[in-house]
């Protein structure tokens, strides 16, 4: 004897299903669920010291918020400042990144680099510049000679710890990035920092989101290893 379903509860379970994959199940909370993902090109800039800071722009300066970014109490600021590289060549209006840091550290696309003249330029994570090369900044009102903090960014991942979980990844621990449908390009070695206060975002820089055509892509997956 053959059972019939109503078409109603066949549509009810394909709805699930779909929804599941897609991480919206209802009756699910938000950390169970996950995050909707961003990937965002991260275009060459630089995070200053209070002491950097005030050398190039003045005795108490304090930075001017243009524009706030997609990690809550971050912002790119209005100041910009003159980057001088070997042999003297230069980047104009490298933007300023705020909230102020601990160390000055200024983060380049190889490209960049290029322009610039320097040669075999670090992939590191934020933070990790010991070691890397200096350049001098010129601003409005002083110079600062960076002995080291030269890099470039290590693309990675940004997620609070509901969405690590959701992931199933670890801090510090590394995941793979598929940008497009079809063949798409993939990332390895996609770096993740967890943090209570961060929304899930990917950061590349601009020579990454070019080779992968970001503004063009529709779709965007994190695979863990």
């Amino acid at each position: 004897m053959t059972s019939l379903v109503d078409r109603n509860t066949v549509e009810s379970l394909v709805r699930e299903i779909v929804l599941k994959r897609r991480g919206t199940c209802p009756g699910k909370d938000a950390a169970a669920a996950g995050s909707q993902l961003v990937v965002n090109a991260s275009a060459r800039h630089m995070h200053l010291s209070q002491a950097d800071l005030e050398t190039l722009f003045g005795p108490g300066h304090q930075l001017k918020p243009m524009r706030s970014l997609y990690q809550p109490g971050n912002f790119a600021a209005e100041e910009t400042v003159v980057l001088v590289g070997p042999r003297g060549r230069l980047i104009s209006n490298l933007r300023i990144l705020g909230p102020l840091r601990s160390a000055s550290q200024i983060e380049l696309a190889f490209t960049d680099a290029l322009t610039l003249g320097i040669k075999n330029l670090p992939v590191r994570l934020s933070g990790d510049i010991e070691g890397t090369p200096g350049a001098f900044v010129m601003g409005p009102h002083g110079v600062v000679e960076l002995k080291q903090g030269v890099i470039r960014a290590a693309i990675h991942v940004h997620m609070s710890p509901a969405d690590a979980e959701f992931h199933g990844v670890r801090h510090r621990d590394v995941m793979r990035l598929k940008v497009g449908d079809g063949t798409g390009v993939t990332f390895n070695q996609v770096h993740v920092r967890v943090n209570p206060a961060s929304r899930l975002e990917v950061h590349m820089d601009t020579d990454e989101a070019n080779a992968c055509a970001l503004h063009l892509a529709k779709q965007v997956e994190l695979i863990k290893d």
